[in-house]
């Protein structure tokens, strides 16, 4: 597959199932390659992991149907299990450096690092016109998420935003039933919930705490103060 190719992969192909990062094109027919279900190497995208030390390893796991070629995380201590079993990928502790040396070589992004730097990161990867699937929240203000919205539409890229509580079968079944009138007129709505169960809103600490002397500590805090 061509570069133009893998470019213009569909958005129902990537995000239908971000889990396997879907294959979109057949050069050859898969019983040519090895048998029924066997998916041709030209057909496979060339993934990259940003932050994959806790959520985002559970992501690139679920996309190693995939090629998994590169994996950025600035603490390679906490990233090390799976760098271990991807051997072959190449490691990162900047985003931007990986960017730089590898551009040509990706196809699509995983993006699950600390949440301040989410949109700058998912930006900088549709500006390249990579595919992306980053995780909840997308942003942190309205207008990082308006600019998203303007970067996926001008570079025609794929993306998704790991809301996994809103993708499963429950959630899309209440709203076929009410798209259909299954359940008559909806008047009103009771909704609960305990989350979030994580403390919120706090205040910036007013000490400087130690870091693991295995974090790249500039890096992490990216944009923020």
């Amino acid at each position: 597959m061509n570069k133009k190719e893998k470019k213009t992969i569909s958005r129902r192909k990537f995000i239908g199932n971000v889990s396997a990062a879907a294959a979109g094109f057949t050069i050859l027919p898969s019983y040519v390659i090895g048998g029924l279900g066997h998916v041709p190497p030209s057909d496979k995208l060339n993934i990259a992991g940003i932050g994959v030390g806790g959520v985002g390893g559970t992501n690139v796991n679920n996309c190693n149907s995939q090629n998994i070629v590169a994996l950025c995380d600035v603490d390679w201590d906490y990233a090390s299990g799976l760098f271990e079993k991807y051997p072959n990928a190449k490691k990162y502790k900047d985003y931007r450096i990986m960017f730089e040396e590898m551009g040509d070589s990706i196809d699509a992004v995983i993006v699950a690092t600390p949440d301040h730097t989410h949109a700058l990161i998912t930006a900088a990867a549709m500006r390249m016109g990579k595919h992306v699937y980053v995780q909840k929240p997308l942003t942190h203000t309205v207008y990082e998420s308006r600019k998203l919205r303007e970067l996926a539409n001008e570079y025609k890229v794929a993306t998704q935003m790991g809301n996994q509580g809103n993708s499963g079968d429950g959630i899309r079944k209440t709203c076929e039933w009410i798209w259909d009138g299954a359940i008559g007129e909806i008047t009103e709505v009771h909704a609960w919930t305990n989350r979030p169960i994580w403390p919120q809103g706090l205040e910036r600490p007013t000490e400087t705490p130690s870091t693991p002397p295995t974090l790249d500590w500039d890096t992490f805090i990216g944009p923020a103060k």
